[in-house]
């Protein structure tokens, strides 16, 4: 349990309360015995200081044994069993002790017994609130705290675990194209060699960003697309056509290198029917990646790796999903581009 750190409010709070106090229960026979109001004001003051440090004895007590926000209800009701029980004994007292002594100069009454006691409880009962509720928004503030701090942990471990999926499927799927290249031109699989250096160098600088501008992105789609060029040639076809003002919206990064790989791997490329993929952008800041849709006759494995880590990381970043759009021939995919002020930096 912390420290109950209440010195401003009782600086402020016993001062205060001892003056009312003072205007309520100080009367004109006080002046039979001399006793100046200044001197019921340090009456009152000792009083104040006596009642509010025994509550708050109670308020630490029931906090200790009850410091859970679900233990709100017998730890509430502990404190006012306190408040009540100590504030009586100790109003009961004094005005006994006021009552032998004739300290004002009088007897006290019966009635004098009963306001003595109830009104006391009538400020302790706020000072109460505003200890309890001050306890509950720290309690609430912690929970909620660690609650999102858990949360954003938890968000980031997803997000780490799907960049690791990344590199292992690009890596995957360059050494098959490698492994063609070799039997089938060993200079050109030389120069790939040189390319995938360069490409997957951008893999690593970038797979550690949650983010990437879309303008690194399309230079990178484009060394990309220079690879696969090396293997198909004139079989596959790119056209880039995006706006100006979307260049630096931000995508996650290897977004653009998973789609144009998707269309690549599970659709026919001949020369006299190259496989055409398209990325642009529409009025709506969307980015659009279309190609061909001939499907190939022998059904290539897949792990559906690429469609699924791009939704998922879109997810977890609090944007809009993504949509995919299929038709007799042509296969698209819309990519929300994230602004970087709607992005949660938070998750860094």
């Amino acid at each position: 349990m912390d420290k109950l750190n209440d010195r401003w409010l009782r600086l402020v709070g016993v001062p205060l309360i001892s003056i009312v106090s003072n205007f309520i229960f100080y009367q004109p026979d006080n002046d039979a015995r001399q006793i100046s109001r200044w001197m019921a004001l340090g009456v009152s003051l000792v009083e104040c200081v006596l009642v509010w440090e025994v509550a708050r004895l109670g308020i630490i007590w029931a906090r200790k044994r009850y410091p859970l926000l679900n233990q709100t209800t017998p730890r509430i009701l502990t404190q006012v069993s306190w408040f009540v029980v100590s504030t009586m004994v100790q109003r009961i007292l004094i005005v006994y002790l006021y009552d032998v002594t004739q300290f004002w100069g009088y007897p006290m009454t019966g009635r004098a017994y009963w306001v003595n006691t109830m009104i006391p409880l009538l400020f302790v009962v706020p000072l109460a609130t505003i200890y309890e509720a001050r306890y509950l928004y720290r309690q609430w503030w912690t929970t909620y705290y660690e609650a999102e701090q858990l949360k954003k942990e938890a968000l980031q471990s997803q997000l780490d675990s799907l960049k690791s999926q990344i590199n292992p499927h690009f890596l995957f799927n360059s050494l098959s194209t490698l492994s063609s290249l070799v039997s089938e031109n060993p200079k050109q699989a030389e120069r790939f060699i040189e390319e995938l250096a360069s490409v997957y160098r951008y893999v690593l600088q970038t797979n550690d960003q949650l983010l990437t501008t879309l303008a690194s992105e399309l230079q990178f789609i484009q060394a990309y697309f220079h690879l696969l060029q090396m293997r198909f040639g004139r079989s596959v076809e790119l056209n880039v056509a995006i706006d100006e003002q979307c260049q630096n919206l931000l995508i996650p990064p290897l977004t653009l290198q998973l789609l144009v790989e998707n269309a690549v791997k599970h659709n026919t490329a001949l020369p006299t029917k190259p496989l055409a993929i398209r990325i642009y952008t529409d009025l709506n800041n969307t980015l659009i990646i279309s190609n061909t849709l001939r499907r190939k006759q022998n059904v290539v494995p897949s792990n559906r790796t690429g469609l699924t880590n791009i939704k998922a990381k879109y997810r977890l970043l609090g944007q809009p999903d993504i949509v995919v759009q299929q038709t007799d021939d042509s296969f698209r995919v819309m990519v929300p581009l994230i602004q970087e002020n709607r992005y949660d930096y938070s998750y860094h």
